[in-house]
């Protein structure tokens, strides 16, 4: 949206910068997103001053050239070469001093140089109208009549001011702001100056000769409808101070009658528009949407098929003249030959005018401002507004009565607001005026008062306050963001996450870094054979999801499980010799309990066959439980952070698993499949599965990547060989190690295990490597030995371990 500051200033006093005013905008909400000079003669009269003829002689060389000194407040005279006939002494001219750029009228721009004039020294030009660009006569130069100084800018004498545009990035809810009106109703709030309104006192009805009957049939789409006739008008070009308004925010000038309508639309914000009376038939507008599939040819001479919830504005024949709001058609509209005039000024729906204009792929200034809400009080000044500057520029008297069909007046919206409730939104305690003065300033009335709360009364024309908060947001963008202390230690509250989570994001780096490590994404049926749950010792039939209109028995139920669909992938791929599987999906699972229906995420992942196949270098791999927890692994530690704990379980329909658990929760359960059940399904080789918990990986997903300096003190490695129960796992070692001394421990890695009847039936033996770092110091001998010995007294204190010497 466009603001000219010129136009701007004929409703309040603005005595800002055109910068220090967009920084007032934008701490108000309307964002200034750029401002533009606009200059109202090309060049801004920069360098061209007034100067008064001192003496003027015949050019010694020349019989049409006067050679002239002439005085533009230097110390010294400049001699200037001049050709007009009429240049005298005493004469107060326009001078355009040397290094300034002239733009005269129809001609290409040229600079004023220093220069030898048939043999005379010229030092700058003395100008016609025509050649400072303000006029077309050539026939001499301009004498003023002036008491201004020598040396005066030009700019001073003519008093043409630069404009200055600024571009508002509107947001879709302050439709309340978006004309030159709104704007200074947030100036009036924040700078407590007053609004002038342009007066419409002296509207008169003329005569009655010319009245149009309104119906309105739907009042649900057209809650108030307001218009008037003026009759012997003249349609010709808009003057010239009108065209320019319209020009510096972007708009072509059409007639004086359109440009009316569009310059009361950005001074108000209420859009109108003029019909060709003598085009109404029946002098009769009705207020209707017509049947699905009418046909109605726009101004831009484009045939459309209404919809049967288009609002349309028709004559007595209920023949469309206008899409509602949104365009005009071509036969009713403003034409040169226009005579009379019927101005509709109204209030819409903003749901049907919305619609409307989607619908048909239509952008107006009048649909903007429709369907984010209008005022419906504005109807009639806008009309008595516009009617005098159609009288004033296009002649015609009113010719009928102002029609207005109001039948439910729409009300103030009613907000109750909690004192403590507006401290508490702001972080800042105001006193009662100070809030009073704040809402009153901006339209809102408050009544009720009492000693904890009060009711906001808020005019219809500002649809995006109607809650407490929302007043709280007021008072706030008056009084200023900025005047708001940050203490040095503050906390936040939240409804929703903060930063937002894009979850596709999220599942897409996961989905890349398992195909990055050969792996393949699969997409199943959510539709499964009801036996899987009746079969199952993990699953429970009576929670099946069953389909009604099922297409087979085999798909009658929604799965519990991703696990069935991946399997029966998998016995497809093994039954075409792909024996060597790597396979993910992100599915559903489904339940049913006491008539609630749930659903859950999961992220399956499969190994089956070779994990490493046979090449030149290297002899085939079968894939062990170990890749797959690798794999496990690799995706948890992407997205969450390391205070995971990993158990061992003995569960259907695992043979053997690994839970991996965050805060009391299972993330993941990984193990290999039972045999059994892999033969039900036709699978005569080992499989290894992966359950991650999705739903729940996302809510603990940490987004919070910490970088810090790689440390200038070395690390130092010591083995050991434990020699331990069967039962004892890695994840009880480093748990004790970890305890011993948490900082210099910084990894762990089994690089052999061992087990044989020379230690023992039930032993087995581990060799273990330890990584030790202090990044504040060199680790010595002495604290290394300190900190191995602590961790060999633990295992044997507690595990029972014999450390291998």
């Amino acid at each position: 949206m466009k603001i000219s500051l010129d136009w701007l200033s004929n409703y309040i006093e603005i005595n800002e910068s055109p910068e220090e005013l967009g920084e007032i905008l934008t701490n108000t909400g309307l964002e200034v997103e750029g401002i533009e000079k606009i200059e109202r003669v090309q060049g801004g009269f920069a360098g061209i001053v007034i100067g008064e003829v001192l003496t003027c002689e015949q050019h010694p060389n020349a019989d049409k050239l006067k050679v002239t000194t002439v005085d533009i407040g230097r110390t010294e005279p400049s001699y200037i070469v001049c050709g007009a006939p009429n240049v005298a002494v005493g004469q107060k001219v326009v001078v355009a001093t040397v290094g300034s750029t002239l733009y005269p009228s129809g001609h290409e721009p040229f600079r004023i140089k220093k220069a030898k004039i048939r043999g005379e020294i010229s030092e700058g030009m003395i100008c016609a109208e025509d050649e400072i660009g303000i006029g077309t006569s050539h026939d001499g130069i301009m004498v003023l009549t002036t008491d201004l100084p020598n040396g005066t800018p030009a700019a001073d004498f003519f008093r043409f001011k630069d404009d200055h545009v600024l571009e508002i990035g509107l947001t879709p809810n302050r439709a309340d702001a978006a004309s030159h009106i709104g704007t200074a109703r947030d100036l009036r709030a924040v700078l407590n100056r007053e609004i002038q309104w342009p007066s419409v006192d002296h509207f008169k009805v003329d005569n009655t000769d010319r009245p149009i009957k309104v119906k309105v049939e739907n009042t649900g789409a057209c809650p108030r409808y307001s218009g008037i006739t003026i009759s012997g008008v003249t349609v010709s070009e808009s003057p010239e101070w009108l065209q320019k308004r319209l020009e510096a925010i972007g708009l072509t000038p059409i007639n004086n009658i359109v440009d009316i309508t569009n310059f009361v639309l950005h001074e108000t914000g209420q859009p109108l528009h003029a019909f060709d009376a003598d085009e109404i038939k029946g002098d009769t507008v009705v207020v209707k949407t017509l049947p699905e599939g009418s046909k109605f040819i726009t101004l831009d001479e484009k045939e459309r098929k209404l919809q049967a919830n288009d609002l349309m504005i028709c004559n007595g024949r209920s023949e469309g003249m206008c899409i509602a709001g949104v365009f005009g058609g071509i036969r009713s509209g403003v034409k040169e030959t226009t005579r009379n005039i019927f101005l509709e000024s109204a209030y819409f729906n903003p749901d049907y005018i919305r619609k409307t204009a989607q619908y048909h792929q239509l952008k107006t200034d009048a649909s903007f401002r429709y369907e984010r809400g209008t005022d419906p009080r504005i109807t009639v000044y806008a009309l008595k507004r516009a009617i005098l500057l159609i009288k004033e520029l296009a002649g015609g008297k009113i010719s009928s009565d102002i029609v207005d069909i109001y039948p439910d007046e729409i009300q103030d919206f009613q907000v109750e607001v909690k004192y403590k409730n507006i401290n508490r939104l702001l972080g800042v305690s105001l006193d009662k005026d100070s809030v009073f003065q704040i809402l009153n300033s901006l339209d809102i009335e408050t009544r009720g008062n009492k000693e904890d709360r009060f009711i906001a009364s808020v005019p219809p024309y500002r649809v995006d306050v109607q809650r407490e908060s929302d007043i709280a947001e007021e008072i706030l963008r008056i009084y200023g963001f900025n005047n708001i202390d940050i203490p040095e230690g503050f906390s936040s509250d939240y409804l929703a996450e903060f930063p937002a989570r894009d979850v596709n994001q999220i599942q897409q780096s996961v989905t890349e870094l398992l195909a990055s490590n050969g792996f393949y994404e699969i997409l199943t049926n959510s539709l499964t054979k009801p036996g899987y749950a009746e079969n199952a010792e993990d699953l429970n039939a009576y929670r099946s999801v069953n389909i009604l209109n099922k297409l087979s028995e085999d798909l009658g139920v929604l799965r519990q499980s991703v696990l069935y669909n991946g399997l029966e992938v998998i016995a497809y791929n093994i039954n075409r010799k792909q024996t060597n599987l790597r396979l993910f999906e992100f599915g559903k699972n489904y339940f049913v309990d006491k008539g609630e229906y749930s659903e859950k995420v999961r992220l399956a992942i499969y190994m089956t066959g070779d994990y490493q196949p046979e090449s030149w270098k290297a002899k085939s791999r079968k894939a062990e439980f170990h890749d797959l927890a690798a794999t496990v692994q690799l995706v948890l530690n992407r997205l969450i952070d390391n205070k995971l704990e990993t158990t061992v379980i003995h569960r259907y329909p695992y043979d053997f698993a690994l839970e991996t658990i965050h805060n009391k929760e299972v993330l993941a359960t990984y193990g290999k499949i039972k045999g059994h059940l892999l033969k039900e399904i036709g699978i005569k080789q080992e499989v290894f599965y992966a359950d991650i918990n999705w739903d729940l990986l996302l809510k603990r997903t940490n987004n919070n990547i910490v970088y810090q300096e790689v440390s200038k003190f070395p690390e130092v490695r010591r083995d050991l060989s434990l020699v331990i129960d069967k039962n004892i796992t890695f994840e009880q070692i480093k748990a004790i190690a970890k305890k011993s001394d948490q900082h210099l421990v910084t990894a762990m890695n089994v690089f052999d295990v061992y087990e044989g009847e020379n230690i023992g039936k039930e032993k087995k033996a581990y060799a273990i490597s330890f990584t030790l770092q202090d990044t504040e110091k060199t680790l010595t001998d002495k604290v290394i030995d300190r900190t191995m010995n602590r961790m060999m007294s633990s295992f044997e204190a507690e595990l029972g371990a014999v450390i291998r010497k």
